[in-house]
């Protein structure tokens, strides 16, 4: 493929460049950071967002029709590539905008999407995602969490578990259990819920790091308006499968191909002006051996990448290679970690705010967040099976 912008492309990137010297605090990233607080990081994460929406480039890949710009697979990576080399924040909303939002619009009433798409776009209201629970995680099909019709309700009872900013959200795409007698795949329905309803305790979940970025819920008696059925009832699984092949994609491993190449950059750096022996760190030729790997992984990562953009652009389907994608960049970017603690040696004990801890204590954090990755957006056990089933060939 040819790696070059084309003229419009490279007038979309320059946009885009321009659009953030403007609107990123001054002196982003150099005197100006998120704020340290976990509260008021997510606020500040958020009027972010809104400010995108204000500018015109929320959701710029979803249909004219429903707010967005009817942007490309290459314009929408174009987009995220510079948001990731700005460094600019992380999205809060991406429940909404990168799931809910493209679910509705292939399985929604219209009704359903009058709603609810336009306050996803522009920031008002924050989603979450009620799959996973308690001894049903890679099992998706396993979910015991249960809605019985009432009337003109469904009554919801169970328990959802790394429900991403769930103490945060507003609304919850769910899947519950509507026939238990049916075979598990075919007893799932499809549910958009109110977080604010009477019975639901959201207790958020304090990770390895110290932060709570996802909850555990529990739904007692929650009453869900049978109108908030997504598509038919008892046909949640596709609707599910539906939302989970928006989770991993070329246009979003290459943006954060970008950022993981600029975490390396600051690693080559540490590792230049940390001794050891009297020496730097990076002198130490096992040390500059792992250092090249990770070099040229993230390369392999940005060009796999590629490849999948390259075939969404020639309106192929990208099929089952997103789960090598997503299996791939997770293990590599924990190697890169750990090649990271190696260079900081007995100092990546420290937290960040220490001191004395390297790089402001951001590989050790890094590091302790890292462990999720290979369990988020489908564990690599699954993707293994995946792409031996699907990919291979091969049997069960």
């Amino acid at each position: 493929m040819d790696f070059r912008d084309t003229p419009s492309e490279a007038a979309l990137r320059e946009q885009v460049r321009q659009w953030l010297r403007e609107n990123l605090p001054a002196g982003w990233g150099t005197t100006v950071f998120e704020p340290a607080h976990e509260a008021e990081r997510f606020a500040f994460r958020l009027d972010w967002e809104k400010r995108l929406h204000r500018g015109g480039w929320s959701g710029i890949a979803w249909p004219k029709e429903y707010g967005g710009r009817d942007a490309s697979p290459v314009e929408q990576a174009i987009f995220l590539e510079e948001m990731a080399r700005a460094d600019a924040p992380d999205s809060v909303n991406i429940i909404g905008r990168n799931l809910t939002g493209p679910t509705l619009m292939a399985h929604g009433s219209p009704a359903q999407k009058e709603r609810f798409l336009p306050a996803i776009l522009n920031g008002e209201e924050v989603w979450c995602q009620g799959f996973s629970e308690p001894n049903s995680g890679s099992d998706l099909a396993s979910v015991r969490t249960r809605a019985t019709l009432d009337g003109d309700a469904y009554v919801v009872n169970g328990q959802k578990i790394w429900t991403s900013f769930a103490q945060y959200a507003q609304w919850c795409i769910l899947l519950a259990r509507t026939d238990a007698a049916a075979v598990k795949h075919r007893g799932l329905s499809f549910l958009l819920v109110d977080m604010r309803t009477p019975g639901i305790t959201i207790r958020p979940l304090v990770q390895i790091t110290g932060e709570s970025e996802f909850s555990e819920v529990f739904f007692d008696d929650v009453r869900v308006p049978a109108e908030n059925l997504v598509g038919e009832l008892n046909q949640g699984w596709k609707i599910a499968m539906t939302t989970l092949q928006f989770e991993r994609g070329p246009e979003e491993a290459l943006p954060r191909q970008v950022r993981f190449h600029r975490d390396l950059a600051q690693l080559f750096r540490v590792a230049a002006a940390t001794t050891r022996g009297g020496k730097p760190v990076s002198a130490d030729p096992v040390v500059r051996q792992k250092l090249a790997a990770s070099f040229i992984e993230l390369e392999v990562m940005r060009l796999t990448g590629l490849r999948g953009l390259s075939r969404l652009a020639k309106g192929q389907e990208l099929g089952q290679e997103s789960s090598f994608a997503k299996l791939y960049w997770s293990h590599m970017y924990q190697r890169l970690l750990e090649t990271a603690i190696e260079v900081a040696g007995a100092d990546s004990a420290l937290a960040p705010g220490d001191a004395d801890a390297p790089a402001n204590g951001f590989y050790s954090h890094r590091f302790l967040q890292s462990r999720a990755m290979t369990i988020y957006s489908g564990t690599s056990e699954i993707q293994r099976n995946i792409i031996a089933e699907r990919v291979l060939g091969m049997p069960r």
